[in-house]
């Protein structure tokens, strides 16, 4: 496990998670109190939908694909120390 890696502390993820509730409540009070008929509702709420799982989607991808470099890296740090270590003893 990488000791450089500091959890995020309690208040902070609170607050990720009070700041997504707020600001979905806001945008669904918004589109409900539009003047427009429900099916043109229907819509906006569908686009919003959509657009914040893509956005959790990215996050993901994009957050698997750095952790996935890291371990690359630590593989191939691996591999570099283990040579050296076998070419000092052979020296």
């Amino acid at each position: 496990m990488n000791q450089n890696v500091q959890p995020h502390s309690g208040a902070w993820v609170t607050f990720t998670y009070v700041s997504f509730s707020a600001s979905a409540f806001m945008v669904a009070i918004g589109v409900f109190f539009l003047p427009l008929d429900l099916w043109i509702k229907g819509y906006l709420a569908m686009g919003i939908v959509m657009l914040v799982q893509s956005c959790v989607t990215l996050t993901k991808t994009v957050r698997d694909m750095h952790e996935s470099g890291k371990l690359v890296n630590r593989i191939e740090d691996a591999k570099a120390e283990r040579l050296l270590m076998e070419v000092s003893k052979a020296a």
